[in-house]
């Protein structure tokens, strides 16, 4: 990283939006510092030690949930604030069942409901940020490969090595019923699980090694590259030139165009054709994900299709979601369309940064925040996407190497206090 790639940013944004953008860093650090790190009691539930942990969340309504912790953690990984890495991975971690299973919902626990694939991702981001896994050795080390375990020992009832979600709720993409199912059906092979699985299995072998489990390592590298030999033999349509979901009890696919279907990008898995086919027929088609604002998590061309939010609910189907794009722009990236990854975090950055507030996900047609007003979770990451593209750094490799800190170390934006950091 380099101060070059600063004054790219620079001038790419202009100005005015340099300005507006570091305004905006500041609102989110005071929001997340003021609002967001609460005092948590950690003797809530059996068998647990009494205590207060100071925990991270995004969300005012005081919630914690599983995929928003990483998101929230790499926003936090540019300031050098790890300690909510390993806060909130013990909490949800205390409350394990003797199976694996950990609920993806902390104050009112969803006991259908597993942790999504993130837990070995948020402990090796918080591992890479300090030099350390001395932390994880011993039961938390054990309790993270259980809970990778589960996945695959309790959500794979055809045995053909792929997992399901419960529901679409269980996916986080709440209403996408008609590809994920619905609450408990637990039966539809989710492209976008399975493709978190292959990273989180990766990130596993690199804790692995780092705690000197040398035996795991291997396995859960396997085990990665198993499931991707599946995904692309099972979940790939080649008429279509997309991966669908699957129903595991009928055997079909689930031929609906969702975001999900382009992960495997983020997951590294597409073969240079493959990907070719998903960024030109369907990624950058205005017809379907690429509208005014991209990127669409649910294609235009699907009958259930809208924008606007019609009750209380969090719509998955059209807007946009700052963590889609952020998870697509690596694998842009990574499957070598990086002027599209570039067009990508930008439009992103621009959409967020021209509302008054950071939004919970936006209108993919117009640009207009929805959801929770302010919000400082992962939408952030929407201002750190062009700062990322033009250092050429990425918080989510599965690798042991010592993380940076670029907005800390280059642009001197330190978050408050700047004591937060994670010991070793």
């Amino acid at each position: 990283m380099s101060a070059e790639g600063v004054d790219r940013l620079k001038s790419r944004l202009g100005e005015e939006t340099w300005d507006r953008w570091l305004l905006r860093i500041a609102e989110v650090n005071r929001d997340i510092r003021v609002k967001g790190i609460r005092t948590f009691d950690t003797g809530q539930g059996a068998n647990l030690s009494f205590g207060m942990s100071e925990l991270v969340t995004g969300y005012s309504y005081n919630e914690y949930y599983d995929w928003d912790l990483y998101f929230e953690n790499l926003y936090l990984s540019h300031f050098g604030v790890a300690r909510y890495c390993r806060t909130n991975l013990e909490v949800f971690l205390d409350r394990q069942l003797e199976n694996g299973f950990v609920a993806r919902t902390l104050v009112n626990p969803r006991w259908r409901q597993h942790f999504k694939p993130f837990l070995s991702q948020i402990a090796l981001l918080g591992c890479r940020q300090t030099g350390s896994a001395n932390w994880l050795k011993g039961k938390y080390y054990d309790r993270l490969g259980k809970a990778l375990d589960y996945w695959f020992w309790y959500s794979d009832y055809d045995h053909n090595g792929l997992c399901s979600w419960d529901s679409a709720d269980a996916s986080g993409m709440d209403n996408q019923d008609r590809r994920a199912g619905k609450l408990y059906s637990q039966e539809i092979e989710g492209t976008d699980l399975n493709s978190y699985l292959i990273r989180e299995c990766r990130a596993h072998a690199v804790l692995a090694d780092l705690v000197g489990r040398g035996q795991d390592a291997n396995r859960y590298r396997d085990r990665a590259d198993s499931l991707a030999r599946t995904m692309n033999e099972v979940l790939w349509d080649a008429a279509a030139g997309f991966y669908f979901d699957r129903n595991e009890r009928t055997g079909e696919r689930v031929t609906i165009k969702s975001a999900a279907g382009l992960l495997p990008l983020w997951a590294g898995i597409a073969s240079p054709d493959r990907a070719r086919r998903l960024v030109e027929d369907h990624l950058t088609n205005p017809m379907e994900f690429w509208l005014e604002y991209p990127v669409a998590c649910w294609s235009k061309d699907e009958p259930d299709y809208y924008q606007q939010r019609q009750g209380g609910e969090c719509n998955w189907r059209g807007t946009c979601w700052v963590p889609v794009n952020y998870m697509l722009f690596h694998g842009l990236i990574d499957a070598g369309y990086r002027d599209l990854a570039g067009e990508v975090a930008y439009r992103t950055c621009n959409m967020a940064s021209a509302e008054e507030t950071t939004r919970e996900y936006y209108n993919a047609e117009t640009g207009c925040g929805q959801g929770l007003n302010p919000f400082w979770g992962w939408s952030a990451l929407a201002y750190l996407m062009p700062l990322e593209f033009e250092l050429g750094h990425d918080p989510t490799v599965a690798t042991p190497e010592k993380l940076a800190s670029p907005c800390r170390d280059l642009l001197g934006l330190a978050f408050p206090p700047r004591e937060c950091s994670l010991n070793p």
